[in-house]
């Protein structure tokens, strides 16, 4: 086994010359606040959603927040969701008052079991909020059902899911609300940011007031030639406005990203098939029944013998490869169990899962040759 010259990270981004290039561009035309290309990110996102609103903000984490005010979650309330996510999706709901009500997930998909939803709610419930994990859609049928059955809100976190697609249908061009996320680990970035879609204009209202001080103008309406700069206050809102900086580099990733994601799958597949004759040492995420197209963000890989992760983990990195253990339960952080009472033994699948999950490196740009060291040192590590 050829040991690589360079450490070969969980992720990392593609991004080219151009794009360099118009980032300077953009430095230098003295305007590097909201203004022209956010205007033109956001049409390109609303085009690529199939015409259904998308409006930036400066995270996903912020986009889910504003999401959630946008229907109504306050205090008292209820929010249906997964513990096998980061723990933002958790943290957004009991910002505000609310409670997250974490179901259990599917042992195979590591997506939340939309079978155990609808028990999960009660008068408190104001919305469910699903996780496409790893890149790989929810089964989102049922779960819709049940939310028109019970009129509830369906926020679905896509972080992980630009590009995927269920039955057909790519994530964002249907449904209610999906949040994005542009982080630089995911499959298209803006350095940082993240993006809310929707098709309410009166949400789309609130959203626009509440990433920018709740002031009834843009800045660039305010600011450019021939504008009035006055405005009027109409909502205490925050900030979590994008910059023209990471839009344009949002611009240029949103054009490749198909190009990306299908290097991401063809990577992806080239994990399963190497691994697909050490069953009884690792599992892979499971391929639901449904038409999906997974967009390729994560490898997770299920240690069955839970004492050995860690080790693996430590192997991997003493030989130049990074991983990371994706994700720890979030009813077993702390804050959750000491303000909710959350323990373990809450959640059969999601605890098992939780402790064998790993990540190993997947990205556009990792070779082939690479990925083939990974896969190498991975056996070597069990043999």
């Amino acid at each position: 086994m050829q040991k690589v010259n360079k450490f070969l990270p969980l992720s990392k981004p593609t991004l080219s010359e151009e794009t360099i290039e118009d980032v300077v561009k953009v430095l230098r035309s003295g305007w590097l606040a909201t203004g022209p290309m956010t205007q033109r990110f956001e049409e390109m996102l609303t085009e690529y959603f199939r015409g259904r609103t998308a409006m930036c903000f400066t995270s996903a984490t912020a986009g889910l927040q504003a999401a959630l005010m946008s229907i109504g979650v306050g205090e008292g309330d209820e929010v249906i969701t997964t513990s096998m996510t980061f723990a933002a999706t958790a943290n957004v709901i009991a910002m505000l008052g609310a409670k997250p009500v974490f179901v259990d997930i599917e042992r195979d998909t590591y997506n939340i079991d939309p079978n155990k939803i609808s028990n999960a709610c009660t008068s408190r419930t104001k919305a469910i909020m699903p996780v496409h994990y790893a890149g790989l859609s929810v089964n989102l049928d049922p779960i819709y059902e049940i939310a028109q059955r019970k009129n509830i809100r369906v926020i679905e976190d896509a972080a992980h899911a630009i590009g995927s697609g269920y039955k057909g249908r790519r994530i964002g061009t249907f449904g209610d609300i999906q949040v994005f996320s542009f982080h630089p680990i995911k499959n298209m970035t803006s350095g940082e940011g993240g993006c809310v879609v929707s098709n309410s204009k009166n949400e789309q209202r609130f959203l626009n007031l509440q990433r920018f001080h709740g002031i009834d103008r843009s800045i660039w309406d305010r600011f450019s030639k021939n504008a009035s700069c006055y405005y009027d206050v109409v909502y205490p809102g925050s900030k979590s406005n994008m910059s023209d900086i990471q839009s344009v580099i949002g611009i240029h990733q949103l054009q490749e990203v198909e190009r990306l994601n299908a290097r991401r799958r063809e990577l992806a597949d080239r994990y399963r098939e190497a691994f697909a004759g050490m069953s009884d040492k690792i599992s892979v995420q499971g391929i639901p029944a449904y038409d999906f197209v997974h967009s390729g963000h994560l490898f997770p890989i299920c240690i069955l013998d839970e004492s050995k992760k860690d080790d693996l983990m430590m192997f991997l990195k003493e030989n130049s490869i990074g991983s990371v253990p994706y994700y720890t339960p979030v009813h077993l952080f702390s804050y959750y169990k000491d303000t909710f009472g959350y323990k373990e033994g809450d959640l059969e699948n999601t605890e098992y899962v939780g402790k064998r999950i790993m990540c190993i490196p997947l990205y556009s740009a990792l070779e082939n040759h690479e990925q083939d060291y990974i896969i190498d040192t991975v056996k070597k590590f069990f043999i």
